[in-house]
């Protein structure tokens, strides 16, 4: 079988896919246009944050397998494209976490002692430190964006420098912060008004990129200094060009850019360009948070591994879908993909901190393994709010990690149904459940949300609308629907009481824009509008 390398690796991991009998091209940097050309050839391909495997690369690549990627983050691989190919997708989310996390230390001192601008002034013959006089970290707030593992890390070390440090992460338990000595901030705002560092780890959805802008940077302290090595686009570089050139920020150090360069160009090949790279206040670093021996090594042999044992067919922690027997497939996969969704639903409704999540199973499967079952409602419930890409393997981990507690039981006794799947949200003041179920095999429906009995198969797109119960309500909202051309593939009502609330379940054939669910939003009668994708 042939494996393609575009991008750089430790030696030690194409040595060990030699040895393991695999022929292997190393092209590191190769042209875009050249790698369309010769995909086709390729049982796998390992990349890391360059390479862009899309739909177009995905249509050329007949034969490909396996997709590794040499480190965390998989935002440049259409994972859903690869999963309907059945091609496994595998990362190396541990390998490197250590390396990214003391780079946003590095930086961060970087930023207060202007270190960089020294050393650039240095190899001009000028030597007049009073140009560069700093700032100390010692007694400073740290505000953290994202308390996840890299965050953790900078945390950790912060606090040694004898910071206090703040955190804004709204799916980290009370318990963790306390656990940790970091301060809880319970919004982002909380966080900027009282940082003079704020250092970004959180991942980049649709949620967080922009998440730092005009607004919220006129909301900060005079002279804060930001560093960014999550993802390019969470802090508005346009917005952050404007607050460098004011003094606003006084420094900023950002090791991802949005867009990224071509890092394996040479300079006389290069032609990207970034207003920022022209401030002597803002340091660019090529997204050098796995560039270390360290983590090259582990990131290499690591993604080597998985790569060559997914080859060769051995069960490997994929990032998309283990690869099970097919037979088991067949059988299980509607389970799975349900558990999914139950886990999926909490954070699309909800943003309340979850505590603790309880899952029964009930009729037939309680006579089950159901572990990748409980696996799957993990995987549902972390993939909205988790930087880190989940798998079946480091569910359970991340779940720990973030202080909320699992309770998993079973029951044979089930009346209505055959088989049942429930899960129980805990907060810190109320409870919230879903259940469902799974019909003639393979048709799943939800059977319980939030307290309201249904019957409803789940589609790409649904409604979830929470509103009083009076009349006319389903006329209001279907006329609003229509009138801007979305087209209800399925509509269901549920009440607890006649005369008391209740929750609509609408199916449509499209994503709702945000000034339609505005729009029903407004209604009289509307409570709460929720967009849920399945």
């Amino acid at each position: 079988m042939r494996i393609i390398v575009t991008e750089s690796i430790a030696e030690e991991g194409i040595q060990y896919l030699i040895d393991n009998g695999f022929d292997v091209d190393v092209r590191f940097g190769i042209d875009r246009e050249e790698l369309l050309s010769v995909i086709e050839n390729y049982d796998a391909i390992i990349i890391r944050s360059v390479t862009k495997i899309d739909d177009e690369l995905l249509e050329k690549a007949k034969n490909l397998k396996v997709v590794g990627r040499a480190g965390n983050g998989v935002d440049n691989i259409k994972l859903g494209s690869c999963t309907k190919r059945g091609i496994i997708v595998v990362n190396t989310p541990e390998s490197n976490i250590m390396a990214a996390a003391e780079l946003a230390v590095g930086l961060a001192f970087a930023v207060f002692r202007n270190i960089v601008q020294a050393v650039s002034a240095g190899r001009n013959n000028d030597f007049r430190r009073g140009n560069f006089i700093g700032n100390e970290l010692d007694g400073k707030v740290a505000g953290i964006v994202g308390l996840g593992r890299i965050g953790s890390i900078v945390a950790r070390k912060l606090l040694g420098c004898n910071m206090k440090v703040v955190a804004y992460d709204p799916y980290i338990t009370e318990e963790r912060f306390n656990k940790m000595g970091v301060v809880r901030c319970e919004t982002l705002e909380d966080l900027l008004k009282q940082s003079d560092l704020i250092t970004i780890h959180t991942p980049k959805t649709n949620e967080t990129y922009g998440m730092i802008a005009d607004k919220e940077l006129a909301m900060c302290k005079d002279g804060v200094r930001i560093v960014n090595a999550a993802r390019g686009g969470i802090v508005d570089e346009k917005a952050l060009y404007d607050a460098l050139l004011s003094g606003k920020v006084a420094a900023a150090a950002l090791d991802v850019l949005d867009p990224e360069p071509n890092y394996n160009l040479p300079p006389e090949k290069q032609t990207y360009t970034n207003p920022l790279l022209s401030l002597d206040n803002c340091i660019c670093t090529p997204h050098l948070g796995a560039s270390t021996q360290e983590a090259n090594f582990n990131v290499g042999t690591a993604v080597a591994e998985l790569v060559g044992r997914a080859l060769k067919g051995e069960v490997v922690p994929a990032v998309n879908m283990p690869p099970l027997k097919a037979v088991d497939m067949e059988e299980i996969r509607p389970y799975i993909d349900m558990a999914i969704m139950l886990g999926k639903i909490y954070y699309q409704a909800e943003k309340k901190r979850v505590r603790r999540i309880e899952i029964t199973y009930k009729g037939d499967l309680a006579d089950k393994d159901t572990e990748i079952f409980t696996l799957s409602v993990i995987k549902g419930f972390l993939q909205p709010i988790i930087e880190t890409p989940v798998n079946y393997v480091n569910a359970y981990h991340l779940l720990e990690s973030m202080g909320v507690e699992l309770v998993v039981s079973k029951s044979t006794k089930l009346h209505k149904y055959t088989n049942l799947i429930s899960v129980n949200f805990v907060t810190s003041d109320k409870e919230l459940s879903v259940a469902g179920t799974v019909f003639a095999k393979e048709e799943i429906r939800l059977v319980d949300f939030f307290g309201y009995k249904l019957d409803f198969e789940p589609s790409e797109n649904v409604l979830a609308i929470h509103n009083k119960d009076v009349p006319g309500m389903i006329g209001k909202i279907g006329t609003i629907l229509g009138e801007s051309g979305i087209n209800i593939a399925a509509m269901q009502w549920s009440r607890k009481e006649r005369g008391d609330k209740a929750e609509a379940f609408v199916s449509v054939d499209q994503e709702v824009p945000d000034n339609v669910v505005d729009k029903i939003k407004q209604l009289e009668g509307v409570l709460k509008v929720s967009r849920l994708s399945f």
